[in-house]
């Protein structure tokens, strides 16, 4: 892939940091070798925020946006990840999101969730028909949200055409070496894997975490 491919992460207050920084390290250790773009989208330019808004005594941490939901860039991969701030559904950040999402799915190559940030696409209604998993932990309560979705209980992460949904928070960072397996060669996604000294899970189905919380 010799032009560059073109990512983007979507943020809003109280988005789980670990849902977004860990599959963006690895594609910033991918970068070195492979040609990327990467854009933060959010409802406004301001600072977003780790912090659930209805949490105000947490920590903590601050990304500025490179771009609104209303003037987005082309791109080619986007990143969805969850966190508290999904639950806040009639806040114009999460509004604005799920609205974004279900605009920007058509133009799409591509398109992952990681944890929670399904339950915003399912909102969006991309997710109908398909088949997708979420946070085990909240599985119950993400998936009332949108019952046309096929909610696939016990999975690390699911790939339905060209969308990726992954279980909870560290979950994302075996999507996305799997997905970079995928687009990029098993080895490179190996390689980074070994690179930041992370123990993947390798199979789908694998997911001690169902289990933990009685769905298989």
């Amino acid at each position: 892939m010799t032009t560059p491919l073109r990512i983007g992460l979507l943020i809003f207050p109280g988005f789980q940091a670990l849902d977004a920084f860990g599959p963006i390290d690895c594609l910033n250790i991918l970068s070195r070798t492979h040609p990327l773009t990467l854009s933060i989208l959010a409802h406004t330019l301001d600072p977003v925020s780790t912090r659930d808004p209805n949490l105000p005594n947490a920590l903590g941490q601050s990304i500025v946006p490179t771009h609104t939901f209303s003037s987005p860039p082309e791109l080619d991969l986007l990143l969805v990840p969850g966190g508290f701030g999904t639950r806040h559904l009639d806040s114009e950040p999460i509004k604005g999101a799920i609205q974004f999402i279900a605009d920007v799915y058509p133009s799409l190559k591509w398109l992952a969730t990681v944890c929670t940030g399904s339950a915003l696409v399912a909102k969006s209604g991309v997710l109908d028909g398909k088949r997708a998993t979420t946070n085990k932990r909240a599985f119950q309560d993400v998936t009332s949200w949108r019952e046309e979705v096929e909610w696939v209980a016990k999975a690390r992460w699911v790939v339905d055409g060209n969308i990726w949904t992954s279980s909870g928070v560290s979950a994302g960072i075996d999507l996305i070496l799997s997905w970079i397996g995928v687009v990029y060669g098993e080895e490179v996604g190996r390689g980074i894997g070994e690179i930041i000294e992370y123990t993947r899970h390798e199979d789908a189905e694998d997911d001690p975490f169902a289990g933990l919380y009685g769905l298989a």
